[in-house]
């Protein structure tokens, strides 16, 4: 089985969605089944079938956190230093448009481009890997070729 990279952080956090889960919204689903059950004729009764939903939802998620978190590989980042790696804080110049951008490179079961968590299998993170501040990249998006300038790397 392949290796799943997390931060420390992000470790902790699938952690405590897990404890969330397991000992809070499986015990209240499981409550609200059976309250569903007492109302009678379970074949119309759209209470019950939420929660059998919700509740195949939660187990699902748990099986997935849990599948992660048995092949985690957690780097811790505070160590490391150098050119850009998994765990690296860089700040990014759009080249074209002046606009700045900072990411962290992060394993795929954390990564959040909109809290400026970066897939380190996205096409960015791939083509920033090995880069040190100064340097340019070039990227192939969706929406065209993107050319960025490494303006810091950091690691925490």
């Amino acid at each position: 089985m392949e290796k799943i990279p997390l931060t420390r952080a992000g470790h902790t956090a699938l952690n405590d969605e897990l404890k969330q889960l397991k000992s809070v919204e499986r015990p209240a689903i499981i409550r609200a089944i059976a309250e569903a059950r007492e109302h009678g004729d379970l074949s119309e009764n759209a209470e019950y079938h939420s929660a059998r939903e919700k509740q195949s939802f939660i187990e699902g998620r748990i099986k997935e956190i849990e599948g992660i978190l048995g092949r985690a590989d957690v780097i811790d980042t505070s160590k490391l230093s150098g050119p850009i790696k998994f765990g690296a804080t860089v700040r990014l110049v759009d080249e074209d448009t002046d606009e700045e951008r900072t990411y962290q490179i992060v394993g795929e079961p954390e990564a959040d481009v909109e809290s400026g968590r970066l897939n380190i299998k996205s096409p960015l993170a791939r083509a920033l890997i090995g880069k040190e501040e100064g340097d340019s990249v070039e990227v192939r998006t969706p929406g065209g070729e993107k050319s960025y300038e490494v303006l810091s790397v950091a690691y925490s």
